[in-house]
């Protein structure tokens, strides 16, 4: 009755239905994963942005590799801004997606050191070799907050750091990499500008991170599970459908083959 099973054709049926279970499953595993991985930065996000503001030498040096336990940890610092070695971090979008440049300005902090602040979105240049147009920071001694940020690397971001690029103008934020331009040690990491708030608006401050979406993430993880446990049930009706199949063209075959009865 279900000899057909032994057939090639069902024997590959039967091997890619055996495949896709496990992988799915593990699909569905994987989507989970990512899930646990939104819940748990959403709460390294939340429990940062709401900790006491420290001092920036408190949590990074020259050198130092912020930790993920610091990302968004709010800083403070003391001292004047660089403008003289001020760089624009360029392809970078604003709030509402337009592309344009980061403003990264050194700020020498009082009582030594220096450290980078990413003050905001401005709008691109006329052309890709001009600097585009950007508003000067606060003069004199200021104190600044913002949200404490690790340096960025090709790997991590998936941005190319082009070569031959005009003059002041990069693609990554390297701490590394604008002390060797400084000539003069900066703290690892940067700080991403919250206050004192801009005057007219200009650079646009860095949006804060999103802690409240969790994504669709674990939707998709039942999604595939479900998709997996549907697999045997769909080579069932696949089985079933042939043995109708293969029953009813039997009977067409008895039919065909039976004698007529004889004339009288």
């Amino acid at each position: 009755m279900y000899r057909f099973l032994l057939t090639r054709q069902w024997v590959l049926v039967t091997l890619l239905f055996l495949v896709l279970i496990p992988t799915m499953v593990e699909l569905g595993f994987w989507q989970l994963h990512r899930h646990e991985h939104r819940v748990a930065q959403n709460a390294l996000i939340t429990r940062n942005l709401q900790a006491a503001p420290v001092p920036v030498s408190r949590l990074t040096s020259p050198g130092h590799t912020v930790p993920r336990s610091d990302y968004w940890r709010t800083v403070t610092a003391t001292g004047t801004f660089d403008t003289g070695h001020e760089v624009v971090v360029r392809r970078r979008t604003s709030r509402d997606e337009r592309v344009g440049a980061l403003v990264l300005t050194p700020f020498d902090l009082k009582g030594g050191g220096t450290v980078l602040v990413n003050r905001g979105w401005v709008p691109a240049a006329p052309t890709q070799e001009a600097f585009p147009e950007v508003p000067p920071p606060p003069r004199g001694e200021v104190t600044v907050t913002g949200r404490l940020k690790a340096d960025e690397t090709t790997g991590a971001s998936g941005i190319k750091d082009l070569a031959g690029l005009p003059d002041r103008q990069v693609m990554l934020i390297n701490s590394g990499r604008q002390a060797r331009l400084l000539g003069r040690p900066v703290l690892g990491g940067y700080v991403e500008l919250t206050a004192p708030e801009p005057a007219g608006g200009s650079p646009e401050t860095i949006a804060a991170p999103d802690d409240g979406s969790i994504g669709p993430h674990m939707a998709y993880a039942v999604q595939w599970w479900l998709f997996a446990a549907g697999v045997p049930v769909g080579w069932v009706i696949l089985v079933r459908r042939e043995k109708k199949d293969v029953e009813e063209a039997a009977r067409v075959g008895e039919a065909a083959t039976e004698p007529e009865p004889a004339s009288v």
